[in-house]
């Protein structure tokens, strides 16, 4: 691979010699500065690379859990066990209180149940939204707590 100074007709004249292509690397410096490669297959690469960086991240998993503005102690605590899981393997966890019918009167217990549920976790998760009420739900975001080493 020979590194020098062409004049653009003569660059272009060498990689269709070599039946590549001619693909400006730098354009803001003097002279900009250019390669001669097989474009296809380095768009090709670039590709893969950018798939396989996708299949290495990690996915954020949003576990649901739902609660109606009248859940009990007992329920209130099988869902909360429930929680406590779902956090430690490192799931976020999206609680809600659906209010159907009439019940949409007891906004306040909704919200009691929900801040109840994220103070009970609070030494597995921290809060990521606080109760926001959106149409017939009241919903809470909670994420792991990153633990540290």
């Amino acid at each position: 691979m020979k590194i020098d100074v062409y004049r653009i007709e003569q660059a272009l004249k060498m990689a269709e010699g070599q039946n590549l292509d001619l693909v400006e690397i730098s354009p803001n410096v003097d002279p900009p500065i250019c390669k001669v490669i097989d474009y296809s297959k380095f768009k090709y690469e670039q590709k893969k690379k950018k798939k396989e960086i996708k299949a290495k991240a990690q996915k954020t998993v949003v576990k649901e859990i739902r609660f109606g503005p009248n859940t009990d102690g007992h329920d209130f605590n099988f869902k909360l066990n429930h929680a406590v899981k779902f956090l430690k393997d490192g799931s976020k966890v999206k609680a809600y209180v659906h209010f159907y019918g009439r019940s949409i009167v007891f906004k306040d217990r909704g919200e009691i149940l929900l801040l109840k549920f994220a103070q009970a976790l609070e030494e597995y998760g921290k809060v990521e939204q606080f109760p926001k009420m959106e149409g017939k739900r009241m919903t809470l975001f909670l994420a792991p707590k990153t633990l540290k080493k």
